[in-house]
């Protein structure tokens, strides 16, 4: 597990070329969320659950006695062999969620929704639109979780395939997006399937606008423990099982949509 800070000057350090799966393509295609915010959320306690066999899990509805790791919004299952991946800032509110499995990787992403319904086909559409725009082909395939978005796009390293996934719950969106192996063949990496099947939404009661990121921040014995060990370059602040070098530091926009420089 690598936690890291953003304590420079907001440029990225350099990736890290093992086990990362293109981490440039995550910087550059996924993490750059322009959309504005377009409708506000009516507040209340949560209605409705997702009636799914596997997870995503609303906290209303999710089964007990499954280590976790509490990154407020999301509980993130602990997976043998995956290693985590959090970058916050320096007040400990987490900017990115990054889990990687051999060559595979899983970049996790959670956004507030309306009460009445899901908003996974109108964001999947849009990032369909924006990577036609930069010239990149994507098309539609059904997964696991119904429609997915699927396209390669290129990277310093080459071309590197990714697989937008979303999954609709109680006023709250999951986007997970697969790169690598992973992206091609979703049995490629069955421990991040494990991840994105046991993986916990806890959306709270607060009204919040449609799209905007649910706060996710580090848990409190990081953030106590780790304030001093954060280097001036975005480093790790703690490590723990798993966690052996660094990882990059992130960008941050209040909307699911990616777009390339």
């Amino acid at each position: 597990m690598i936690f890291s800070r953003n304590r420079g000057s907001g440029r990225h350090a350099k990736s890290d070329p093992r086990g990362s799966a293109g981490r440039e393509t995550f910087d550059r295609d996924i993490d750059e969320l322009d959309d504005d915010v377009d409708a506000a959320d009516g507040g209340g306690a949560r209605t409705g659950k997702s009636n799914r066999a596997d997870g995503p899990y609303d906290v209303s509805e999710a089964p007990e006695g499954i280590a976790q790791l509490d990154l407020g919004a999301l509980k993130v299952p602990a997976v043998e062999n995956v290693e985590v991946r959090v970058q916050a800032d320096n007040d400990g509110k987490i900017q990115q969620i990054v889990l990687v499995f051999e060559e595979s990787a899983l970049q996790l992403g959670v956004f507030a929704a309306p009460r009445s319904e899901g908003i996974w086909d109108e964001v999947r559409a849009e990032i369909r639109k924006q990577l036609f725009t930069d010239g990149v082909a994507a098309e539609e395939a059904e997964g696991d979780y119904g429609t997915e978005l699927r396209a390669r796009v290129r990277t310093p390293e080459g071309l590197t395939d990714i697989r937008f996934v979303g999954v609709d719950g109680p006023r709250w969106l999951v986007r997970a997006v697969f790169q690598g192996p992973a992206a091609i063949d979703p049995e490629a990496a069955p421990p991040l399937l494990e991840c994105l099947r046991n993986l916990v939404v806890d959306r709270g009661h607060e009204a919040m606008p449609v799209r905007e990121p649910l706060p996710l921040h580090l848990p409190k014995e990081v953030t106590d423990a780790g304030g001093d060990a954060a280097d001036g370059d975005g480093g790790p602040a703690a490590a723990g099982a798993n966690g052996t070098d660094g990882a990059d530091e992130p960008r941050r926009r209040p909307s699911p949509r990616p777009r390339r420089k």
